[in-house]
Formats: C-alpha cells, sequence, structure tokens
C-alpha cells in the first residue's frame, strides 16, 4: 500500500510555531521514521522534520493537482 504524499494537520500540541491547523503538508517517505510512529512532513520553516503520525490525516489528492501543490510548496 502506498503512503498519501500529503497530510492534514489536526494537531499541533507543542509544536504551534511549526504547524498549522487544518493545512495541508507535504509527507516524505521515511520508514524509520514510520516503524516509531511518526512521520516526516516539510512544515512552516520550509525544512522537513518528524512528527507524530496522530497529527495528521493523510489525504489523497487527484495526480494533476497534487502535482501543481507540490510545486508550489
Amino acid at each position: 500500500m502506498t503512503q498519501s504524499k500529503f497530510v492534514i494537520c489536526k494537531r499541533n500540541t507543542g509544536y504551534e510555531a511549526s504547524l498549522e491547523l487544518r493545512k495541508l503538508y507535504l509527507r516524505l517517505p521515511d520508514n524509520t521514521a514510520k516503524s516509531h510512529g511518526q512521520i516526516r512532513v516539510v512544515d512552516e520553516s520550509g525544512e522537513d522534520y518528524l512528527y507524530p503520525t496522530s497529527f495528521f490525516i493523510p489525504i489523497d489528492l487527484p495526480a494533476s493537482v497534487a502535482k501543481q501543490v507540490a510545486h508550489t510548496a
């Protein structure tokens, strides 16, 4: 099963400066993080960091939309 390339933030406790609620974030593949219950996302700093998986909802976008969103991130 493939992972969604994008996630929506549903919780940001302790990371209010780095994550905005209800915002779409780019998820980067990281199998080590996954094994620890975390995912790697590009946050408000523009850098990728690890966050708890429970903070996000995976979302599948149509390919044409995902391509446009990825290019603006």
